[in-house]
């Protein structure tokens, strides 16, 4: 089985007809995606690559049937491609699209929620489930059917890691790349909820990163709520207080936020935590 992604899956890509749409739109089509559309307003009636073309999510919705977009469009642009798809009631949504607004992302998210659609981003790599295709920009050859789901604020370390499973013989369900930023649509709590009603995924993986507070709220519902078990990664271990690692929502302050903090709570709630990311593999194994 997976989440989010599967054989009901239809995609139409936002911004298609951009450089970043097109190259990654016959990425997820040889993956196995289901791509039935694209979006880009005043080239409605062309094709990418043989994908048709519209003007409107809304149509493209109406003639394709699709339930599910990513979004490429540029930062200024991203919040109306969000409520145009949520309004046209599609049910996921993956927004690739970086440095958008804090003020548009807390915008679109709240929207979106109040619709009942998912959102996945922004600034995220996606969404991957081996049988079934992708949705996003996660290298497709990294991959391999199994048993472990995988939730990740890293792009990055998704990669390293996903890479490292699949070289020990270690597949995995669904791929969630949740993102780093401070306002998100999709965090560890609701995608650990998923994985935990999923019946195909026997194991979990969670790739954490100092800043916040997402990895303790995880630890206290893998500790009420998750029967399975469960292995992370916390990076930024030796970054300075204060010190901002790679993404916006990935700083400390006043001790809050720390690695050392988040690996605590998880190790409180039975997670294994690994001490660099190749340890996965040997975690998981070990059970």
């Amino acid at each position: 089985m997976a989440i989010m992604v599967d054989g009901s899956t239809k995609v139409i890509v936002q911004g298609i007809t951009g450089h970043q749409g097109q190259f990654h739109a016959k990425s997820m089509r040889e993956f196995g995606t289901k791509v039935v559309g694209g979006v880009t307003p005043g080239k409605g009636g062309g094709d990418v690559d043989g994908i048709p073309v519209f003007d409107t999510v809304k149509e493209a919705a109406e003639q394709t049937g699709a339930n599910t977009t990513c979004i490429f469009v540029p930062a200024r642009f991203a919040r109306d491609a969000v409520f145009e798809a949520v309004n046209a009631g599609l049910g996921l949504v993956v927004v690739i699209t970086e440095h958008i607004p804090f003020l548009d992302a807390m915008q679109f998210v709240s929207y979106a929620k109040l619709k009942g659609s998912t959102v996945i981003g922004p600034n995220c790599p996606g969404v991957t489930s081996p049988s079934f295709g992708k949705v996003g920009i996660m290298p497709s050859k990294m991959f391999a059917k199994g048993d472990v789901g995988v939730i990740s604020r890293s792009g990055t370390l998704t990669y390293e890691i996903v890479n490292a499973l699949s070289e020990n013989g270690i597949g995995q369900t669904t791929c969630v790349g949740i993102g780093g930023d401070p306002i998100i649509g999709t965090n560890f709590v609701e995608a650990l909820a998923r994985f935990e009603e999923d019946s195909g995924t026997k194991r979990i993986v969670m790739v954490g990163e100092i800043g916040g507070t997402a990895e303790e709220e995880a630890a206290d519902f893998i500790r009420e709520h998750v029967t399975k078990p469960v292995y992370a990664y916390i990076a930024g271990r030796s970054a300075p207080p204060g010190k901002r690692m790679g993404h916006a929502g990935a700083i400390i302050s006043r001790g809050r936020g720390t690695a050392e903090s988040k690996i605590k709570a998880l190790e409180g709630a039975g997670v294994s935590v690994a001490a660099l990311p190749t340890d996965i593999p040997a975690l998981v194994k070990k059970g």
